[in-house]
């Protein structure tokens, strides 16, 4: 089983840059996917290109063009919902959530705390509010959680460590503190857990041209329950696969 998770950074524009070439080159059982920035109907038309798929798409509901989320699966789920039921942070199209009969699906795109950190308090709410939406699926069964977490964990994930802490969103100690109470509720970071030392990042700044440089953050993440932790084969990072200015995160059960 081959899943993909990918901040697109606009699906409309990506489709135009090899995107499609690049999905049959990784072909996933399951793709997730952040940031569409297209309406529901707009996203679910463009994706339509990725035959023998279905299709299942969050956008968001506060500004258009914003924000959104995908799961696109060769396998139809038992049920499909969307955002989690908490109306402070259902505006967005941040959260999709598949069921499949031994597992749940979820991907995210996780608020970024803002220029300034000036949505860093909301982040914070979020990450709680998140973390306990995932365990209260974990009671029914486990759960595997994708997407754009918008933290870099560790100084290992993050290029510029010294110079960004707690200074730049997605590395200040709150953050890191969040995504750790969720690793501690019972999930593994797939890609730290069978490469502990490797460094490779899933984000550039394009204004920097980042990318050129590897100036870079591992901010895209494929956490799974630690139910099924022997079940996990590979963890990897696409960063061959350009379109956006995140690269593609894969996981192989």
């Amino acid at each position: 089983m081959r899943l993909v998770s990918w901040n697109v950074n606009g699906i409309r524009a990506i489709v135009k840059k090899g995107f499609l070439d690049s999905v049959a080159s990784m072909n996933p059982h399951i793709l997730c996917l952040q940031e569409t920035k297209a309406g529901e109907d707009e996203a679910a038309e463009t994706l339509k290109a990725l035959s023998g798929y279905q299709v299942f798409v969050n956008s968001s509901k506060a500004r258009k063009g914003y924000s959104g989320t995908a799961i696109v699966t060769r396998t139809e789920p038992l049920n499909v919902t969307y955002d989690m039921a908490m109306d402070e942070f259902d505006q967005e199209g941040r959260v999709v959530t598949t069921e499949f009969a031994d597992y749940f699906v979820v991907t995210v795109y996780t608020p970024n705390a803002g220029e300034g950190l000036s949505r860093l308090d909301y982040r914070e709410r979020w990450d709680s509010e998140f973390s306990y939406y995932v365990n209260w699926l974990r009671k029914r069964k486990p759960v595997i959680a994708c997407g754009d977490f918008n933290v870099a964990h560790q100084a290992i994930d993050i290029a510029r460590p010294k110079e960004n802490y707690n200074v730049s969103a997605g590395y200040t100690q709150r953050e890191i503190d969040g995504f750790t109470h969720l690793l501690e509720t019972g999930f593994i970071d797939t890609f730290r857990a069978l490469h502990p030392e490797e460094v490779k990042y899933t984000y550039w700044n394009y204004v920097t041209n980042g990318r050129e440089r590897n100036v870079g953050w591992r901010i895209d993440h494929f956490l799974v329950d630690e139910r099924l932790r022997q079940h996990v084969k590979e963890a990897m990072i696409f960063n061959e696969h350009h379109g956006s200015d995140h690269c593609p995160v894969g996981l192989v059960l």
